[in-house]
């Protein structure tokens, strides 16, 4: 059995945090051999001091030995977020309780104003280098790609819930086997996501007529659920098949949802999540908080005993269609094939088990599909339908559209979809207020230099040091975007702004990441999201946020009403780990849209 993560933490660090005290023993040792008496409590003392002097030493160094090193390359190291309590300890119960009971970035926003767009936030004497400047996460993505990674402090944070998967690994391996599936031409076919759009929207109707509001994050949610499930992994796992929830003051209860397997992986997987976001902000001392148990080894229980099913029925049937009796597993295989084509009627899992049957390495990257394919979608629709709801001009504008392209009945086709020009600026400007992905990190691999911004030196970034970005902050910057840039607009992606601010610096604007680890299912994920709009749209007329049905405790503070900004006029609260999503759902009451089917029976009636 494997240790707790608190033990092992110290018995991986045990020679520097034995050398301390051991030193001083040895030197009060070596001071009664030269006769001079020294007391027991004086050794004592000594040993516990020496902690906080090695550290303070150590620290001390670092902080010299960095400071040569940026001032040799012309360069400053980015101002450090001040706390009067040594270790940043005051920083780090701010951002724990920002997580829990905060606005996702208010702090970052405020030390911003203050330092500058990078800046130095030290947390248990760990740097982290955070920054919102365009050219400088340019340069994390791509211009100086090689210069950082996820680096082994992430990958320890995450491994017990991402394992070996894309999102958790610096190896190219994942990325070739999976961009093959994410072609244009096996993007572009729509009977998934009709099938499931169609279930939907029956569940929405139904639940409206009983009188009830929606939570579309839920709906949403499930609807991608059942469509990445069934073209990543040709399984369909049902979630819709559980019913909705109800409002927290209906007597009602759907019993069916509690039990239901999507409902338990859904649960256990978002709880992971949170805990592995609790990691992050800790830094590498995470294990100390959870010494005696991991916290997600329960949930990963659930999500795997989700997972190996799907996963196992997929081996099977590739040994039962290939005659084979086991499965290659050489590292050789996978590297001379990375260049398979996909087959037609191939799952993307039909596809990884080409490359290998490995169990962990599957489940691992099944895992890591199904977080991308699941909640990032997910966050799209429902803070796109929260936007219309906010915003009816928008709605009737953006239904006109739908109508006018595409009617009132037919679904959509590849070429209809890429036609709708308000469509597409809707969806973007909705994920530039509430990226899926609003805050990222990597660590550097190598010194790093970034350069001067506004007449000031360039910076300089010691190896293996942390490198959080945000996207969230940058595409909110009035600086970036101008002075409307908190203010919901899909015209900016239209008119004059986008060549006055977008045409000339595009990396203002990064949903999907960029680089060599751009996301390789944006499209797919574009798809999804203007598909289930459009089929909302021709069947409903109007939308309605519902504050009531929100649970009081997800209510944004009455205190939040004087911020600027979404923060101040939001009525829904948003919620950050590794994605974004709405604290208790977001709940709305939509208007059934009267068809010209409909009109045509009126009429033949009269």
């Amino acid at each position: 059995m494997p240790l707790p993560p608190g033990p092992t933490y110290l018995l991986q660090n045990l020679p520097s945090l034995a050398a301390p005290p051991a030193i001083a023993f040895l030197f009060a040792k070596a001071l009664t051999h030269i006769y001079i008496d020294v007391q027991a409590w004086t050794v004592i003392l000594a040993c516990c001091l020496s902690f906080p002097v090695a550290i303070f030493l150590k620290v001390l160094y670092t902080d010299i030995r960095n400071h040569r090193a940026a001032a040799s390359h012309g360069a400053v190291l980015p101002p450090a977020v001040y706390d009067k309590w040594p270790g940043g300890i005051t920083l780090l119960m701010k951002m724990l309780d920002n997580l829990k009971n905060g606005h996702p970035g208010d702090m970052f926003v405020e030390w911003s104003e203050k330092y500058g767009n990078t800046w130095n936030l030290r947390i248990l004497f760990e740097n982290r280098f955070f920054t919102t400047e365009p050219e400088y996460i340019k340069a994390i993505l791509a211009t100086q790609f090689d210069n950082f990674e996820k680096g082994p402090h992430f990958n320890d944070q995450m491994r017990s819930v991402l394992g070996t998967g894309v999102f958790n690994s610096d190896g190219q391996f994942h990325r070739a086997m999976t961009r093959p599936f994410f072609s244009k031409d096996r993007i572009s076919h729509f009977d998934i996501f009709d099938r499931h759009a169609t279930e939907a929207l029956n569940q929405l109707k139904a639940r409206l007529r009983e009188g009830f509001p929606v939570d579309i994050q839920d709906l949403a949610s499930r609807f991608t659920m059942d469509s990445a499930t069934e073209f990543l992994f040709s399984k369909n796992v049902h979630s819709l098949g559980a019913g909705l929830p109800y409002p927290h003051y209906s007597p009602l209860v759907n019993t069916v949802a509690h039990d239901h397997p999507a409902n338990r992986f859904s649960k256990a997987f978002d709880e992971a999540q949170r805990v592995i976001a609790l990691r992050s902000r800790r830094g590498v001392n995470w294990p100390l908080a959870e010494f005696w148990k991991d916290k997600v080894k329960e949930q990963m229980v659930v999500v795997n005993g989700f997972i190996e099913p799907i996963m196992r029925a997929a081996v099977e049937r590739k040994r039962m269609l290939s005659g084979d009796s086991g499965a290659e597993k050489s590292s050789e295989k996978v590297a001379f094939n990375t260049d398979r084509e996909v087959k037609d009627g191939e799952s993307l899992l039909d596809h990884l088990i080409n490359y290998t049957e490995d169990e962990t390495v599957l489940r691992d990257e099944i895992l890591n599909i199904l977080l991308a394919g699941r909640d990032t979608t997910t966050n799209s629709i429902t803070y796109a339908i929260y936007m219309l709801a906010e915003h009816p001009d928008v709605l009737q504008r953006l239904r006109n559209e739908v109508l006018e392209k595409v009617g009132d009945t037919r679904r959509p086709t590849f070429e209809e979809m890429k036609d709708m020009r308000y469509l597409r600026a809707v969806i973007n400007e909705t994920l530039r207020l509430y990226p899926a992905v609003p805050f990222n990190i990597r660590s550097t691999a190598n010194p790093v230099i970034l350069p001067g911004k506004y007449g000031n030196k360039p910076f300089y970034l010691p190896a293996h040091s942390k490198a959080p970005y945000s996207v969230l902050l940058m595409h909110r910057r009035k600086d970036l975007w101008g002075p409307d840039a908190d203010v919901f607009d899909p015209d900016r992606f239209l008119d004059a702004r986008l060549r006055k601010y977008i045409t000339p610096n595009p990396f203002i604007f990064l949903p999907f990441n960029a680089g060599p680890r751009i996301c390789l299912g944006q499209q797919f994920a574009y798809h999804e999201t203007s598909f289930f709009l459009i089929r909302l749209l021709q069947q409903f007329s109007s939308i309605t946020h519902v504050y009531d049905a929100q649970p009081p405790t997800s209510r944004p503070p009455h205190e939040w009403n004087t911020s600027e900004g979404p923060k101040g006029r939001d009525k829904i609260r948003m919620k950050s780990y590794m994605t974004m999503s709405v604290m208790g759902g977001c709940w709305v009451k939509l208007e059934e849209a009267v068809s010209s089917d409909d009109v045509v029976t009126a009429m033949n009636v009269v």
